[in-house]
C-alpha cells in the first residue's frame, strides 16, 4: 500500500479486483476485456485512488493484450503459416495468470503493477 493513501474498504477491494477479472467476459463477448475496465475507471476514478490505480492497471493490460492479438493475427496473414501458433497458448496461460494474481493482490488491498504492459492510460 502507498504511505500517503488510506487502506482501502471492503467495497473498494471487491470492485478493484472485478476490475482485473470481468475482462475474462472478453473470452464470450468480444470486446468487453476492454470495456468493463474502462467502465470501472470512468465511473469509480474520482471515488478512490485505490480503484483508479486498479482499474487504470486492468485497463492498460487488457489493451495491451488486444494489440498483441491484432499484430499475431496480422503476421499470421501476411505469413500464412504456423510459425507463431505454439505461442498462443503459452500467452493465454500467461495472461490469465497475470489477471487472477491482480484480482488477488487487489482483493488483499494491494497496489499491483502488470508486468510486459504498455501504459496507454496514465
Amino acid at each position: 500500500m502507498r504511505d500517503q493513501d488510506p487502506p482501502p474498504g471492503r467495497d473498494e477491494k471487491n470492485i478493484a479486483m472485478l476490475a482485473h477479472l470481468l475482462p475474462l467476459l472478453g473470452f464470450l463477448i468480444p470486446g468487453m476485456n476492454i470495456v468493463v475496465p474502462l467502465l470501472i475507471w470512468l465511473t469509480k476514478r474520482n471515488e478512490s485512488v485505490y480503484i483508479d490505480h486498479h482499474a487504470r492497471e486492468a485497463l492498460n493490460f487488457q489493451i495491451s493484450l488486444t494489440l498483441l492479438a491484432a499484430i499475431w493475427f496480422a503476421l499470421q496473414m501476411m505469413l500464412v503459416g504456423l510459425f507463431f501458433l505454439p505461442l498462443v497458448p503459452v500467452v493465454v496461460i500467461l495472461a490469465l495468470i497475470l489477471m487472477i494474481r491482480a484480482g488477488l493482490k487487489a482483493s488483499g488491498g494491494n497496489y499491483y503493477q502488470y508486468p510486459f504492459c504498455v501504459r496507454f492510460v496514465n
